[in-house]
């Protein structure tokens, strides 16, 4: 029996703290899809993690690290907004059905061409396709689960989704790992993530329908395709929520997506080797530990002092990593950096989501996977020749001095009561607060 929701999610009885993320897994919808995209997820950052790891022991550059991170994620930079018009006139159980089953395929291409040692100019090519046939996929996804919930438990929703990503970046490694050990090749792990996007596909297929909100706009032609910008400019919580996310992805976080060219160059590891492998799922356990936090132990907290708070720790954590060159010793300043990472960028993507009506998810949303999956590309791009050339430290120490910089910008309780979604659209009640108190 299918479970359907429709586009306003009727009041639901629990007896859960709303906003929490007890309230929010108490949606039978939501729950299911929240199950399966982790099960899913799981086979992705496995692959996320081997790839890399894989290119920089075959070549030995951080620039094609760097390069192979924005094949895969630069596409979000350019057909975001596109894509997220496509989710508002298609069927969006269809259209990410049709994703995911093409990006079951090209990861069973992408490992083909892994067992023979393929030029690396296809598995790039690959690879691109595969982060074509994500961004189609991401807006009509994304803009769909939180209406899977009520806007009072939405942040337990975002917490969840966050974490889950971050649980499945542990998990992802430590399976790679583990097969590793049974005598799994590079190539048989990509295998093992084609299967499990069928957890998704499947349960798409058989048990929710994602709900189909169509914009309220009635703009056409170039202004449909510049909706989000417009949106997002006239209302200030907005536009810098998402200039904060773009300053943020781009100078702080290339550190990410050159993790195993940072691991070889300031620590002496093998990307392919167990202490590196360690070092990223303990730093994958702080951060599904952060943004686990937002919706848990957090919840009470005003979001908005979060963000601020949250880079300036970011930046003590981040420049304690800068400057070791011990791998043990790391440990746990790679989980304290992971933690504080994602309850940065989770309070930030939440203040987001509460500040948008249903209607404006699809045309807005885009542009926050530019600003978050699609600038992080641009920066690794830009920083893995820097790496190459003067080492990693440098990199990660400007990452961390532009985090205190972009704490005072990223500070909303200076805002006003206009700036964020008002109550009769479904905004939350504003509340002011001492801008100048963090916490």
């Amino acid at each position: 029996m299918s479970i359907s929701t429709t586009p306003t999610t009727p009041p639901h009885q629990h007896d859960h703290q709303p906003g929490t993320a007890k309230a929010a897994l108490s949606y039978p919808a939501f729950r299911i899809l929240f199950i399966g995209t982790a099960l899913s997820s799981v086979g992705t950052w496995m692959q996320n993690f081997t790839l890399p790891a894989y290119l920089d022991a075959r070549t030995g550059s951080a620039g094609l690290v760097g390069l192979m991170v924005f094949v895969q994620l630069g596409p979000l930079l350019v057909l975001s907004v596109p894509a997220g018009i496509l989710a508002d006139r298609l069927d969006r159980t269809k259209l990410v059905v049709a994703m995911q089953a093409t990006m079951m395929v090209l990861s069973i291409a992408l490992a083909g061409l892994i067992a023979t040692d393929a030029a690396l100019w296809t598995i790039f090519v690959a690879q691109l396709t595969i982060g074509i046939a994500n961004t189609i996929n991401a807006p009509a996804f994304s803009a769909s689960i939180p209406m899977l919930v009520s806007r009072a438990d939405l942040p337990g929703a975002i917490s969840l989704n966050s974490a889950m990503i971050n649980g499945s970046r542990i998990a992802g490694p430590a399976l790679a790992a583990l097969l590793a050990a049974f005598g799994f090749s590079v190539a048989q792990l990509f295998l093992v993530n084609a299967a499990t996007y069928l957890f998704l596909i499947v349960p798409l297929l058989t048990k929710v329908k994602l709900p189909q909100v169509a914009s309220t706009a009635v703009d056409q032609g170039w202004r449909k395709l510049t909706r989000g910008f417009t949106i997002v400019r006239e209302r200030r919580v907005l536009s810098r929520s998402i200039s904060t996310m773009f300053l943020f992805s781009l100078v702080c976080l290339p550190y990410i997506g050159l993790f195993p060219s940072v691991a070889r160059l300031n620590f002496g590891l093998d990307p392919e080797g167990t202490e590196y492998k360690l070092l990223y799922i303990v730093w994958g356990l702080g951060a599904f530990f952060g943004a686990l936090a937002v919706g848990t132990w957090l919840a009470r907290r005003d979001t908005r002092r979060l963000i601020p708070f949250g880079l300036l720790l970011f930046a003590v954590a981040l420049g304690a990593f800068t400057l070791l060159d011990t791998w043990w010793l790391a440990l746990p300043v790679a989980c304290a950096l992971g933690f504080v990472y994602f309850m940065t960028a989770t309070a930030l993507s939440s203040v987001m989501q509460r500040n948008l009506a249903d209607g404006e998810r699809a045309q807005a949303m885009p542009l926050w996977f530019m600003a978050f999956g699609g600038t992080v590309p641009v920066g690794n791009l830009i920083a893995g020749p820097i790496m190459d050339a003067v080492g990693a430290r440098w990199v990660l120490g400007v990452g961390a001095a532009f985090a205190v910089a972009l704490a005072s910008w990223a500070n909303l309780a200076r805002l006003d009561e206009d700036d964020f979604l008002p109550v009769e659209d479904g905004g939350d009640p504003f509340v002011p607060v001492n801008a100048n108190r963090l916490f």
